[in-house]
């Protein structure tokens, strides 16, 4: 006789969520396939997949500047990735793969932190375990259309997520976004003035996770092409209607380049080699001269011989300069120590205007937690003396009716933020004065003039970057290059007729809005599950009564 427990539980109405990875013809018990269950009796082989897959990336990144391969690279680590037999398997090669990526993307950085980069990118590489975890849950099995078209929006919001993440100046700064690896294609450049390099990234992720739906996803294909075809229409008007500023004038630009200078001397040597070379624009009709970061290695009010020196190449050309003092001096409020300042030169000395550079490199200008990290000094170049910060942006204004400059120093450049709040203040051309030196044979100094591209097509503002020993390069307002770059093996100076532009792109007039558009996506996907999770979980007092058996009752166990 059958009994209440062998008869079928009744179903709730209503249809069943699509949570996670269903099971198909070649499924393992625990939903993934069969494959997938082979392959993870063989987890030293996954871990270095995971490993070199997460690595793939930075080859879209200068120096190498395979930019069109960031449309593919992620999709071996997200093939590997929705193959794992379990979710914390999949989170744990993400985490695989996140540190692979940041070995790659920063490996120049090894001459300066040894081994403590590996246990840097272990730590910041956390960030990608939810992702990896988020991947198998998206593509994982045999996905419904409505999940695969769901991941294409899910999975670039969560990268994007993890981009914010490590933006943090703390953890190392927004080097290396995907976004940055697209800086010389012109579509994309006018994508990132309407909504900045986080618009590039979650594009980037979106066809990557296409490519991965199209290859494993047979029966959602359609909806796959229609999201990808819909993402591509509204990436169309984006690039047909967002805001274009307008030009209104040029200025005339000098880089001074001095080059590499080593040894016993060598901030005078390299002192000495600015000015000749700023001599050497005499007669050129300019508007500014700009020298690379740390380009004055002592306090112009403490070395006013230098002043002096400095004022007269500002009569010789005509133009103010704008210089780099990295030096210890008291601050306005006081404190004492050594900042890094942009300072500018007129014919009679400093003009007054003065920025101290307020986002430090870690390890390289500071040690986080100095009392706990300090030990990184004994084994690399990191920083012995913390630098000091500055405590607001300026915007310069150039004598005679020059134009309105916003300076930047070095690792700035990096940060969307910085150069946003620069042109909402007023800046009409954005300056980054940089140094590379330490790291002039690597990929390190291709990958940071890029990022000029980027800061200039977000802004809609010419912005030159001036390196002490290379690479120099100028980008106009929609992020195309001016002129030529001055490369590491050049000691020289360059004069750039750059044009000038006002009004507002989409970027500076609405800010970070595609991170917004993430999160509200990632926050949607927590609130269809949890209410998934809620239907699933019994009412209180509707639990099922305990089976009669052939011993006694529910009323009187045993009898």
């Amino acid at each position: 006789m059958r009994t209440p427990a062998d008869r079928p539980r009744r179903r709730e109405p209503g249809p069943e969520p699509d949570t996670g990875p269903e099971p198909g013809p070649d499924t393992a018990p625990d939903g993934g396939s069969a494959r997938a269950d082979r392959a993870s009796r063989r987890p030293p082989a996954r871990a270095v997949a995971a490993l070199l897959a997460g690595a793939l990336p930075a080859l879209a990144f200068p120096e190498p500047s395979l930019w069109w391969l960031a449309y593919a690279a992620l999709v071996p680590w997200m093939l590997l990735i929705r193959t794992a037999p379990t979710g914390r398997r999949a989170a744990f090669e993400g985490w695989l793969g996140g540190m692979g990526f940041m070995i790659a993307v920063h490996h120049w950085l090894t001459p300066s932190l040894h081994v403590f980069l590996v246990v840097v990118a272990a730590l910041l590489a956390v960030a990608w375990a939810p992702w990896g975890w988020l991947v198998r849950s998206m593509t994982g099995g045999v996905p419904s259309p409505a999940r695969a078209l769901a991941a294409l929006a899910v999975l670039p919001s969560g990268w994007l997520m993890i981009e914010l993440l490590r933006s943090w100046e703390g953890l190392g700064g927004p080097w290396g976004l995907l976004g940055a690896s697209q800086w010389q294609v012109s579509p994309a450049l006018r994508l990132a003035s309407a909504g900045g390099v986080w618009l590039v990234s979650l594009l980037v992720v979106a066809v990557n996770t296409a490519i991965v739906l199209l290859i494993t996803v047979p029966r959602a294909r359609t909806a796959v092409v229609c999201g990808t075809a819909l993402g591509g229409l509204a990436a169309a008007a984006l690039w047909a209607f967002a805001p274009r500023p307008v030009e209104s004038g040029t200025a005339r630009v000098a880089i001074v380049q001095p080059g590499v200078f080593e040894g016993a001397g060598s901030v005078e040597r390299r002192f000495a080699r600015g000015e000749e070379l700023t001599l050497g624009l005499v007669g050129r009709d300019l508007d500014l001269v700009v020298w690379g970061e740390s380009s004055v290695g002592a306090d112009l009010r403490e070395r006013p011989d230098l002043a002096a020196r400095l004022a007269a190449l500002s009569r010789a050309t005509g133009a103010p300069l704008l210089v780099n003092v990295d030096a210890r001096r008291t601050g306005a409020s006081g404190r004492g120590g050594i900042f890094k300042s942009s300072v500018l030169v007129g014919p009679e000395g400093p003009t007054g205007d003065r920025y101290d550079k307020m986002r430090l490199v870690p390890f390289g200008e500071y040690v986080p937690a100095r009392k706990l990290l300090g030990w990184a000094t004994s084994v690399g170049r990191a920083a012995g003396e913390d630098r000091l910060r500055g405590e607001r942006p300026v915007v310069m204004r150039l004598p005679d009716g020059g134009p309105r400059v916003g300076p930047l120093v070095c690792f700035e450049s990096a940060f969307p933020d910085m150069s946003r709040r620069l042109v909402r203040d007023g800046a009409q051309l954005l300056v980054a004065q940089s140094a590379t030196s330490s790291f002039q044979d690597s990929w390190a100094p291709e990958q940071h003039a890029s990022l000029a591209a980027l800061r200039a097509a977000e802004s809609g503002r010419t912005t030159v970057h001036a390196t002490l020993t290379g690479v120099s390069v100028v980008h106009g307002p929609d992020g195309g290059r001016i002129g030529r770059a001055l490369s590491t093996a050049s000691s020289t100076a360059a004069v750039y007729g750059v044009p000038l532009a006002h009004g507002s792109t989409g970027h500076v007039r609405f800010g970070d809005w595609p991170v917004r558009g993430a999160l509200a996506v990632l926050v949607a996907l927590a609130a269809v599950r949890g209410s998934a999770l809620l239907r699933r979980r019994p009412a209180p007092g509707r639990g099922e009564r305990p089976a009669r058996t052939a011993h006694g009752s529910s009323g009187r166990p045993g009898r």
